[in-house]
């Protein structure tokens, strides 16, 4: 088995773990950025076999500047679209802010500490 065959190369910026949903971002996010172990993701991600995660961590290693250019702009794009959304708020986000303001004013108002 070649390492690519681990893989769905559905676009460029989108790389699959053959037989799920999984990105590869998502493998190397929980290895190089929480420094968790190949075992603690398999364990996170449990429809991941063990040899699924070390496949995509090899893949890394072996296409470093390739997919260092993928994770950066992963995560370039995942900060813009919560910037999207700080500016854009759903209306559902938008009920959850009012209510919780008016519960901070409520124990504001009655002396107790107030939660974030």
């Amino acid at each position: 088995m070649q390492l690519e065959d681990y893989f769905n190369f559905l676009r460029p910026d989108d790389i699959r773990l053959k037989g799920s949903r999984i990105g590869i971002e998502t493998i190397l996010y929980e290895y190089l950025f929480r420094a968790r172990t190949p075992e603690e993701i398999a364990n996170i991600y449990t429809s991941l076999t063990l040899e699924q995660v070390y496949a995509t961590i090899l893949y890394y290693l072996h296409n470093k500047e390739a997919v260092g250019k993928y994770i950066t702009e992963w995560l370039e794009w995942g900060e813009k679209m919560r910037e999207e959304q700080r500016r854009n708020p759903s209306p559902a986000a938008k009920k959850i802010r009012k209510l919780r303001a008016a519960r901070d004013a409520m124990r504001k108002a009655d002396g107790n500490p107030v939660s974030i």
